[in-house]
């Protein structure tokens, strides 16, 4: 149990006689019975919109049950106790100010509500497949980075471990001016908080590269999760993400 219960919380702590990836492997089925238990509240663990499988061979099933179940559920669980007896704030809204409410709001907050992003922008990957921007979408794609190749060699790019040390997310944002931006943010942040970024910016699509969304599979090999997550991404789902950006000028609203 003890070796374990850091699966629970992010930037967990291995010791040094056993590898990172054996005491994954050893934990995927047992761990989820450790996870941090639900606390009623604002806000809820969404189900993921496919099963745990549906993703694979590019995200394999049990990352996806640890990543949803324990990690997910403990943010969830983390911002419910960092909020309670407060009035009650959509987690759009939470995000805003998040970084002068505090470290409970910011890293939980933003870990609900990112990962509940997360999940619902991705779909098995023959689904995915037949999905592609839209027309006007695309046209912000071109002006910005001149293609959709282009735009995946720069999101690469800003995804890599030099360029977003350690754990963070990667997102494709539109900003102030109405222009497409790839941005990389540390932690939980994201850029609907106000003082992350020199302005808020509002995701279109983002990418978990904390190592619990790859490292049983990829290991250390965070590139080539980053390209193998374009197989699984519905642009049908970003293409609606973008249509609300561009028409409310704010964050994309999130199950949970």
């Amino acid at each position: 149990l003890a070796l374990l219960l850091p699966l629970a919380v992010d930037g967990y702590n291995v010791q040094k006689a056993a590898s990172r990836r054996d005491l994954l492997k050893k934990g995927a089925a047992a761990a989820i019975t450790v996870a941090a238990p639900g606390v009623a509240g604002a806000y809820d663990l969404p189900d993921l919109p496919y099963a745990f499988d549906a993703l694979e061979p590019w995200i394999d099933a049990p990352t996806m049950k640890i990543h949803h179940d324990m990690h997910h559920q403990t943010y969830v669980t983390n911002v419910n106790k960092a909020t309670e007896g407060k009035p009650a704030v959509d987690i759009v809204a939470l995000q805003t100010d998040a970084l002068a409410a505090g470290p409970g709001v910011r890293n939980s907050g933003g870990g609900h509500y990112n990962h509940a992003f997360f999940w619902d922008e991705m779909t098995p990957a023959d689904k995915a497949s037949k999905t592609k921007p839209s027309s006007s979408l695309q046209a912000k794609i071109d002006a910005a980075f001149g293609s959709t190749e282009g735009m995946k060699e720069k999101f690469a790019a800003a995804a890599a471990p030099g360029a977003v040390f350690g754990s963070g997310w990667c997102w494709v944002v539109v900003n102030g001016k109405d222009e497409l931006e790839i941005v990389g943010t540390p932690n939980q942040d994201n850029p609907l908080m106000k003082g992350v970024k020199d302005e808020i910016k509002y995701p279109i699509l983002g990418l978990d590269v904390w190592e619990h969304a790859y490292y049983l599979k990829y290991q250390n090999r965070r590139p080539e999760y980053v390209g193998n997550w374009w197989n699984v991404l519905n642009w049908d789902k970003v293409n609606e993400n973008f249509d609300y950006v561009m028409k409310n000028h704010a964050g994309v609203p999130v199950r949970g």
